[in-house]
């Protein structure tokens, strides 16, 4: 008898509400942690800063959607000015990376205007669930910019769960809210088996931000 593939047995721990970390990048080994508290962002209603917001309307990044998967992973995982360690281990990216060439984790690109990758994030989605697992910028706000559009795909796609796992001061700019464990387990499994467009299938271009925009500017 085989057990479940290592795709399944992720899949399984984050229905589960549970998520890997390593130590660091150097630990060949990594846990599932479950936190006694849960990071959310707001998708409709998240908050967009006033410099950002002109930033997205000046088109200032092309973006893109599962174009640079790998180097977005790896840029996350380096070590750096902005971060002194990382959780990503090779496991993990390895693992994140079979998991994107099934079409379960994404990435979301910013490109400058000569080609160059500013930055971005990637996460992985479940039914009507994306849980963001890490951001990276090479050029100014390149990961912010790729959160607004990742919000507006979300919006568009009907995804009703942005996890953030924990929350920061990063990330609570945005809105960030925490709930209680036990009602992050109770939420998902609901939404988790709920549809919802796979982000690639989403059109991407001008008016989908307009639109988003629009929505947000309402509440």
């Amino acid at each position: 008898m085989h057990g479940p593939s290592p795709i399944d047995f992720l899949l399984e721990a984050y229905r589960q509400g549970v998520f890997p970390m390593a130590e660091d990048a150097a630990h060949e080994d990594f846990a599932f942690y479950r936190p006694v508290m849960r990071g959310l962002l707001p998708i409709k209603t998240i908050h967009i800063p006033q410099k950002l917001l002109k930033t997205i309307r000046a088109q200032k990044y092309a973006i893109t959607v599962n174009k640079a998967f790998e180097a977005i992973i790896d840029g996350c995982a380096a070590s750096g000015s902005k971060r002194s360690k990382t959780w990503i281990n090779r496991p993990i990216r390895d693992l994140f990376v079979m998991l994107h060439h099934h079409g379960h984790a994404h990435s979301i690109e910013c490109w400058t205007k000569d080609g160059k990758l500013a930055g971005g994030l990637y996460g992985l989605s479940i039914g009507a669930v994306f849980c963001g697992e890490s951001m990276v910028s090479f050029e100014k706000d390149a990961s912010k910019v790729a959160l607004i559009y990742l919000c507006a795909l979300l919006h568009r796609g009907g995804y009703t769960v942005l996890d953030t796992q924990f929350i920061n001061p990063h990330l609570l700019q945005f809105g960030a809210y925490e709930i209680e464990q036990e009602k992050y387990e109770a939420l998902i499994a609901t939404e988790m088996n709920k549809p919802a467009c796979a982000l690639a299938d989403i059109m991407l271009d001008h008016k989908l931000m307009e639109s988003f925009l629009a929505a947000n500017r309402e509440d």
